[in-house]
């Protein structure tokens, strides 16, 4: 059997450890990324260079590889469906398409019956006005933005002013519940009521940013249960291939819901590259390469921090680990203030 060459769309972090994970199947890796300087030139075989409207670029890139995934979920939604016309995209497009729009995930989730927070459509400025009921909440754009980007936290209608918000783009505005903790869970899908799930995972944000993930999460057995069987319905119900994480609330009464569904591997489960047989991105790279489906199983407790900004620097000085601690930089050549640059890992 000759073998699989796997297109990458995006070349972050997430784009780099799918690399890394491919090599470790004998799977050959192409990269294709709009950042000249993107990490994932350090680990993939071949990185491409190109606008995700460039059309030449596209096709060159689909003429190298045999199937395609991506990283993040911001990709064009055309040139998905573009690419998928002469190789095979997974996840499939429209799932990507549905999840890009925040309004529709919603919605989606809802008619499964699955809790969310209490949300509604805001076009205009003055659509807010009458919507003291859904406040404190968060105001996000239906499409794009994530670490906080595109997010307003709006307590009062009189503070609408100060923010500065560009209404020529669509909105969602969510109550805020009264958080006692933030967990995920991580479901990679190999075909019907074929998965692998993970253990959910406790996570703690700052500025919108996650700084800290573990498990065992902190949570009663209801919650755990029932976080992994909505994983799963929302899953097999998008007839998804590859890994998803979704991101769960729980506010002070232990009542569960829905914050988000990311249609890709995700920073909270970076930990199972080494709590776990297989980690997030190998079942990822199994799923979508139709390889064979190896039971997981945990190894070890584990934390993980996410190094932002200039706290990446001790570590690439002088990198003092303990036995059970795991260093990963990204090889992001310019520090920024909120970028992620590296994690590490703990096993407890």
């Amino acid at each position: 059997m000759s073998k699989i060459t796997l297109g990458i769309l995006g070349g972050g972090q997430l784009g780099s450890m799918l690399s890394v994970a491919a090599k470790k199947l004998n799977i050959r890796t192409v990269v294709y990324c709009n950042d000249r300087s993107a990490p994932a030139f350090n680990f993939c075989d071949e990185f491409i260079y190109g606008k995700y409207d460039d059309k030449n670029e596209i096709y060159n890139f689909a003429g190298k590889v045999d199937i395609i995934t991506y990283e993040f979920e911001n990709i064009p939604f055309e040139t998905l469906n573009e690419l998928n016309k002469l190789k095979t995209v997974l996840p499939k497009p429209s799932i990507n398409r549905l999840i890009q729009h925040r309004l529709a995930e919603k919605d989606f989730i809802n008619k499964l019956n699955i809790r969310t927070t209490r949300y509604v459509y805001v076009k205009e400025e003055k659509d807010l006005e009458t919507l003291s009921d859904f406040l404190p909440g968060i105001l996000k754009t239906t499409t794009m933005g994530y670490d906080g980007k595109g997010q307003y936290q709006i307590n009062k209608i009189e503070q609408i002013p100060s923010l500065n918000i560009d209404f020529s783009k669509e909105y969602i505005l969510e109550k805020l519940v009264k958080l006692k903790k933030e967990i995920s869970v991580i479901i990679t899908r190999f075909g019907n009521s074929k998965y692998e799930i993970y253990e959910p995972i406790e996570n703690i944000h700052e500025d919108q940013i996650l700084r800290y993930s573990k498990i065992p999460a902190i949570i009663n057995e209801k919650l755990f249960d029932q976080s992994k069987d909505w994983a799963i319905q929302i899953a097999e119900e998008l007839k998804f291939i590859g890994t998803l994480c979704v991101e769960f609330f729980i506010d002070r009464n232990e009542n569960l819901y829905v914050n988000e569904i990311a249609p890709r591997v995700h920073n909270s489960g970076h930990l199972t590259i080494n709590a776990y047989n297989v980690s997030q991105f190998e079942n990822h790279i199994r799923a979508v390469c139709s390889l064979e489906q190896i039971p997981i199983k945990k190894i070890s407790n584990a934390e993980m921090t996410n190094l932002i900004g200039n706290q990446i620097m001790p570590y690439r000085e002088n990198p003092q680990l303990k036995e059970n601690q795991f260093l990963f930089d990204y090889l992001k050549k310019e520090i920024k203030e909120k970028r992620k640059m590296g994690h590490l890992t703990t096993l407890k």
